[in-house]
């Protein structure tokens, strides 16, 4: 009898080793690439994390500030992260090869759509985009994909962001306000709705005017870069801004290294439906819905498998 018994439990111990194995991969909390404090990557982490937590408990995530989109590519691919956010010109980029082979890395959903605008001070004489030629623009932080977005827009009007302007770029995204507000930049580039920059300056004695790529300056840079998208600001979204604006931005995404879990791609991905369905727990994920992920989809494929079989349950994916 001792020798039947000793055999079943023999054969299972692999199995036991196996489990363990994966509870402990589950206790490590996962890496999450933000960008440098001050910008919006930060504040959307946070929110995210946040959510996650409130859906998922088990699944613990640990925020890592890093230099942006441009820092957050190479280290997913490394493996040094798992999760990192990267904004929409960067993605675009490294799905289609540009310069590059294309990236093994997934989508797990789609952030929020960034719509780039220049902001000022209300009391400056500047109105369109060709006024700010020749005064220094703070682009942001060098890592940040939103510079990237910027160079787009204006190379796309006939503008060259590093010879046409006076170019300061940032250690920290959250340095660019107090430039504009104390006349050090002439304006400050960025992306969002409701972008912390943005806020900023917007909130500050004196207020702030916002300026955005006209109608035909629009189809200008959308027949030179089809990969963007026109996007509204509404009226009422700033202090003083009582009109519209339309402008051009692209959608920002929630990256996941090569090879991360499938079963930990499907648990963000209810995390975060239920958080939808619940209600969104804070505007910064007004827009991380699955919906809005799969129309945004950068390629065909690059949807997280995990993320892909939730979808599929669900049924928006077939």
């Amino acid at each position: 009898m001792p020798h039947f018994r000793r055999r079943p439990l023999l054969a299972a111990l692999p199995g036991l080793a196996l489990m363990s194995a994966k509870a402990l991969a589950q206790e490590t909390p996962l890496k999450l690439g933000t960008a440098t404090a001050g910008g919006g990557f930060p504040v959307y982490g946070a929110a995210f994390i946040k959510a996650i937590r409130a859906a998922d408990p088990t699944l613990a995530i640990d925020e890592v500030n890093t230099k942006g989109s441009t820092e957050n590519v190479p280290l997913l691919e490394a493996g040094k992260l798992d999760l990192a956010l990267v904004q929409g010109e960067v993605v675009q980029d490294i799905f289609s090869g540009t310069g590059r082979p294309p990236t093994p890395l997934k989508v797990v959903t789609a952030m929020y759509a960034s719509p780039g605008m220049f902001v000022v001070r209300a009391d400056s004489p500047y109105r369109r985009i060709a006024d700010l030629k020749g005064r220094p623009v703070a682009w942001g932080a060098r890592g940040s994909g939103l510079v990237i977005l910027g160079r787009y827009v204006v190379d796309g009007v006939g503008l060259d962001a590093e010879k046409d302007f006076a170019p300061v770029y940032l250690d920290r995204a959250g340095d660019g306000p107090a430039m504009v507000i104390d006349g050090r930049v002439a304006a400050l580039w960025g992306g969002g709705t409701r972008w912390p920059g943005f806020v900023a300056v917007a909130n500050a004695p004196g207020g702030a005017r916002f300026i955005v790529p006209d109608a035909a300056e629009i189809d200008r840079i959308l027949a030179r870069y089809g990969f963007l998208k026109r996007i509204i600001v509404p009226a009422g979204m700033f202090p003083g801004q009582t009109a519209a604006m339309p402008t051009v931005g692209s959608w920002s995404f929630v990256l996941a290294r090569p090879g991360l879990d499938e079963a930990i791609g499907y648990r963000l991905a209810a995390a975060l439906h239920k958080a939808e369905r619940t209600g969104a727990p804070s505007e910064q994920l007004s827009e991380t819905t699955a919906k809005n992920t799969l129309d945004a989809l950068p390629r065909p494929g690059t949807l997280q498998s995990g993320v892909a079989r939730y979808d599929r349950e669900i049924g928006l994916l077939p």
